[in-house]
């Protein structure tokens, strides 16, 4: 097991840290009413939440574990909504210098439907 198997955050929002390669991670998380926000759909916040930790989860592999990391800026584009089931989410390293890398990072359906695309880029400390 990594470090980033387990988080505090895992536990609020209980999504699943798959084992994974150095650059990358995968996600899943059972989405239902308790994530909704007033209009009965996940919320924007919850989704770039997870978007954030699998970006992170995929730099920080990416790194020596003496490293320490931080989110720079991200963003978050939502194609469709959800109202409830599995969502996979994997983000990919796609470019890493000394000190910062760039993350990019899907969450689909469990029909592979597109429901969010997010770009993030990290620094380490």
């Amino acid at each position: 097991m990594d470090r980033f198997q387990k988080a505090p955050i895992n536990d609020l929002l209980q999504w699943q840290v798959l084992p994974g390669e150095s650059g990358e991670a995968t996600l899943i998380w059972e989405v239902d009413q308790r994530h909704h926000n007033p209009m009965g759909r996940v919320h924007g916040g919850a989704i770039s939440a997870i978007c954030d930790a699998a970006m992170g989860i995929a730099f920080g592999r990416a790194i020596d574990e003496s490293q320490d990391f931080s989110t720079i800026e991200m963003k978050v584009s939502f194609m469709r909504p959800v109202t409830a089931g599995t969502l996979t989410v994997r983000a990919k390293v796609i470019q890493r210098g000394l000190r910062v890398g760039f993350v990019d990072c899907t969450v689909h359906d469990q029909r592979q439907r597109l429901i969010a695309t997010a770009n993030c880029s990290c620094t380490t400390l």
